[in-house]
């Protein structure tokens, strides 16, 4: 995959003027879904929002989605160096630069515009400017003060009635407090005199009075007489006035005061309700969100490239099979429907006759071809009744499915064999449909497409096919040379003999891809007629033929799976296989002439 930006995502890329960071695209590769998987798009990340498009060519033709970053989440993947995902709430991206190099410059740009995003940024600020925040701040408090004392008026008149009586109360403090001044004052002056009357009567001991009588006190002692000193301003004071007007405002302030903690502790109760509602509420929320996120994670997110087959996939065995088994249900569902809305479509085509299979063939792969054939002559045929190493693993009327378990590097590689006898065909006629293409479509119900790369002879081709995806394993692709051979009778009593060889090979014409899983394959189909002489001088009809079928197959799904559910899949998969083909050639050759 190749990359190309047009700007860098460091935090020098910020336009000077506006405070903004530039611009900046290229190609990312984007998770598109688990049909398509990763898919090349045009990435753009402008004004704090991130836009994709198919292709840079078709900007104009508008982008095919897009993500607000304020409250993006960007993760690098933890074991993909080239990944990273980005989550706005549900919606998730599945992306992947070019190299580690790359995808730390996209999520450098992508955190500087995160960074300068919404209300909170400085340039956000600048941008904003006061006004707007104290017109919000104004209203705020004004919908706050007609929500909250709508019903509390009487605690806001008794508030007011306090301020009232505090400004009361101050003027009376000063009041008082300017005649607590005076009376300080006057009593530090008269003890002044008094001292200064002691000094002289110690001076002076017949101190006389101008009118010449001297000072005495009512027991007959002398006593220095003097004017008692008047504070300045206490005249205008009615200071018992003042103390019973004190006393009544501390009294109203008491009194308003308890009636204000009365009401507090009602609206305290009254609120804690409310809080305790709420907080209920909120638990119910979270635990809502929680079961949701949950089910989300098990399903939205599913098939996401997390949820891919592989060691580190976060879908477990179980659900792993399940969803393998729910795909599968789901594929046999949709051909039943169209099996039965379905008419065959009866191709005359012309069989070429046995001869023209006999041949070796004179083709580049020609002596391979001959290596495979003389190989499954000699191994699939064998008898497997007395190896320890096949397994029985299914057993149905004629019909019995073998299986030798083998795994190389965590991957399974079971070989599989199958055998069945088929009433009414000939070994011709069942290695004839098997091969011939033109009718692969009908009978074959995993394959999505398919195209001939290459013809080599009249019986044998190159064919490359994609099977149909069962999330949530990877898509497959195979390319095989398959090859139709009639194999001659070294006596008379050998039975007629055809065989079918499908083996993977390379070819220019179908390199692998990362759409697909290329799979590899080593298959064969052999077939032998049976023929039971018919009653007096009748002639042989298809009631007189028995069809004997050998079917070995040795797959490398090519990618890692869980073993138990490869094995499951192909326990299920291959009987119904068996089945569904041999009945289709019954119902192809039913009335026709037998092709020996």
């Amino acid at each position: 995959m190749s990359e190309k930006s047009s700007s860098s995502g460091s935090d020098e890329d910020v336009d000077p003027e506006s405070g903004q960071p530039v611009e900046f695209g290229g190609v990312l590769s984007k998770w598109t879904n688990y049909i398509h998987g990763w898919q090349d798009r045009w990435v753009v990340l402008k004004n704090n929002t991130l836009s994709y498009y198919k292709s840079e060519d078709e900007r104009e033709y508008g982008c095919r989605g897009s993500l607000c970053l304020s409250k993006a989440v960007i993760t690098p993947h933890e074991f993909d160096e080239c990944r990273f995902d980005i989550s706005v709430n549900d919606s998730v991206w599945y992306l992947r630069a070019e190299d580690p190099e790359h995808r730390l410059q996209w999520i450098e740009s992508i955190e500087v515009h995160k960074a300068e995003s919404g209300y909170g940024s400085e340039t956000s600020l600048r941008r904003h400017g006061s006004m707007l925040s104290l017109t919000s701040a104004a209203s705020a408090l004004s919908s706050t003060s007609t929500s909250s004392f709508k019903k509390g008026h009487r605690l806001r008149e008794k508030l007011a009635e306090m301020e009232t009586f505090r400004d009361i109360l101050c003027r009376q403090v000063d009041t008082l407090q300017k005649y607590f001044d005076s009376c300080a004052d006057a009593v530090s002056k008269d003890e002044f005199q008094r001292d200064k009357v002691e000094e002289d009567e110690d001076e002076f001991p017949a101190t006389t009075r101008p009118d010449g009588e001297h000072n005495h006190n009512n027991n007959g002692s002398k006593e220095k007489l003097f004017a008692p000193a008047s504070p300045k301003g206490m005249n205008g004071i009615d200071f018992k006035g003042e103390a019973i007007t004190f006393k009544a405002t501390t009294a109203g302030i008491l009194s308003t005061l308890s009636h204000c903690i009365e009401l507090m502790v009602k609206r305290e109760d009254s609120w804690q309700k409310r809080l305790d509602k709420e907080l209920d509420k909120r638990r119910r929320i979270e635990d809502a969100y929680k079961m949701t996120l949950n089910e989300l994670k098990k399903k939205s997110h599913y098939g996401g490239p997390d949820y891919e087959e592989g060691p580190n996939s976060l879908i477990n065995e179980d659900e792993f099979f399940d969803a393998v088994e729910a795909a599968l249900d789901r594929q046999d569902k949709i051909e039943e429907q169209c099996h039965s809305e379905k008419v065959r479509i009866h191709r005359l085509a012309q069989v070429p006759t046995g001869d023209a299979f006999s041949t070796i063939g004179t083709h580049r792969f020609a002596s391979k071809v001959e290596e495979m054939v003389q190989n499954h002559m000699t191994y699939s045929l064998q008898d497997v009744g007395g190896d320890a190493n096949w397994q029985l693993v299914i057993e149905e009327g004629e019909m019995k499915v073998y299986r030798r378990e083998v795994e190389e590097n965590g991957i399974v590689l079971d070989p599989l064999k199958a055998t069945h006898a088929v009433k009414g065909v000939t070994g011709h006629e069942v290695c004839h449909y098997f091969w011939d293409t033109d009718f692969r479509m009908d009978w074959e119900t995993t394959i999505e497409n398919y195209n001939v790369v290459e013809t080599l002879s009249d019986n044998a081709i190159i064919v490359y096919q994609t099977h149909k995806r069962v999330w949530p394993a990877s898509q497959r692709d195979v390319l095989y040379l398959s090859a139709i051979r009639k194999l001659l009778a070294t006596n008379e009593n050998d039975p007629d003999t055809w065989l079918v060889c499908n083996f993977s090979v390379d070819h220019d014409g179908a390199p692998p891809t990362n759409r697909c899983v290329r799979a590899k394959i080593n298959v064969a189909m052999i077939c032998q007629t049976l023929v039971s002489p018919p009653e007096g001088d009748k002639e042989i009809s298809r009631d007189n033929i028995l069809c004997k079928i050998t079917y070995v197959a040795n797959v490398n799904p090519g990618g890692w799976a869980p073993a138990s559910v490869l094995r499951a899949v192909a326990k299920r998969e291959y009987p119904k296989f068996l089945k569904r083909f041999t009945s289709y050639v019954q119902e192809k050759t039913s009335g026709k002439t037998i092709l020996f």
